[in-house]
């Protein structure tokens, strides 16, 4: 039987899958992924022969027809994520692991299933994930120093900021790419120390960050900030991770970054407020392409007509 890896291809998607597989090997197993917008990754899987799907950190609700068309034709698929999901098909072929509360990530869930047994990944995927409280509470009684943290919390950070773009063509590497570099070690701080590929996520998400903090917002309310960032490459790359920094610096606002697409659509990314971790997908879901979690959501292609509203459901859905 084929085997197949579908994961999200920002820091958590790639942390939950380097865990499952450190821990039960897959040998040439097929791997499915892109930039972290791409959610309907699903779709790619046509015409394949009997096969084991794993499924991680890809909401279930955005690719629930694909699922049932898989389970039809005979796949077994094990599906592990922390978005909403809707209603979950009920088959001897679907195995899940789901959990959408606000302080967990997919890489949890997998720390969860291999009891601890390769934690500090999971440490990674729930930097990468802006749930840096999750991340120093796994740290606990493993043994790590300050400066071991701090440097699985920038590798988190630099593993998610490489999945952010419209398309493959933005990002430093592709995420099976990246995903293959850090196959080869099992302690990521090993692979902090010793890969090559940090230093060029490093510079770039320097650069990128220097250019958005020169953006002021174009919308302000007691609930939260809104930024606009032009249709570049450096806009789309970092836009998630800078509205992660601003919700730390200003922890009971939300925040919504709109990026322009080549089409004059937006591309959005919005944080609930950090000490109110919820209501994030309850508005994106509002609008067409819109999904996500309950902390961080985001809307792929919104028309410009409807900004304004986009705008006022932002405003009253963090002013509750």
């Amino acid at each position: 039987m084929d085997c197949i890896d579908v994961f999200n291809g920002d820091a958590d998607g790639i942390c939950a899958l380097h865990q499952l597989r450190l821990a039960v090997p897959q040998i040439e197993a097929r791997l499915i992924t892109g930039v972290k917008r791409d959610i309907n990754l699903l779709a790619k899987l046509n015409r394949i022969n009997k096969a084991k799907i794993t499924v991680l950190d890809v909401s279930l609700d955005k690719n629930r027809a694909d699922l049932e068309r898989l389970i039809e034709e005979g796949h077994q698929v094990i599906y592990i994520d922390h978005h909403f999901s809707g209603d979950i098909p009920d088959s001897d072929m679907l195995e899940t692991h789901l959990d959408p509360s606000a302080k967990v990530c997919t890489s949890v869930i997998v720390d969860s299933m291999l009891e601890g047994r390769y934690r500090k990944w999971a440490m990674v995927g729930a930097f990468g994930d802006n749930l840096d409280e999750t991340a120093y509470d796994l740290a606990k009684g493993i043994g790590l120093s300050a400066k071991d943290v701090d440097a699985l919390q920038e590798l988190g950070v630099l593993l998610n900021y490489n999945g952010y773009g419209a398309d493959i063509q933005d990002l430093f590497y592709h995420p099976a790419t990246l995903y293959e570099h850090v196959s080869d070690f099992e302690d990521p701080l090993r692979f902090y120390a010793e890969s090559d590929v940090l230093a060029t996520l490093r510079r770039g998400y320097k650069d990128d960050l220097i250019k958005a903090a020169a953006y002021s917002p174009m919308y302000e309310d007691d609930a939260g900030r809104i930024f606009r960032f032009p249709d570049e490459a450096w806009a789309r790359r970092v836009s998630g991770v800078y509205a992660n920094i601003l919700t730390r610096e200003m922890p009971d606002k939300a925040h919504g970054m709109l990026t322009a697409n080549a089409d004059t659509s937006l591309r959005i990314s919005v944080r609930a407020p950090l000490n109110r971790r919820f209501g994030a997908d309850e508005l994106c879901r509002q609008f067409p392409t819109g999904g996500g979690r309950s902390a961080a959501a985001g809307v792929n292609q919104l028309p410009q007509e409807m900004l304004a509203d986009f705008i006022s459901a932002f405003s009253k859905q963090f002013s509750k």
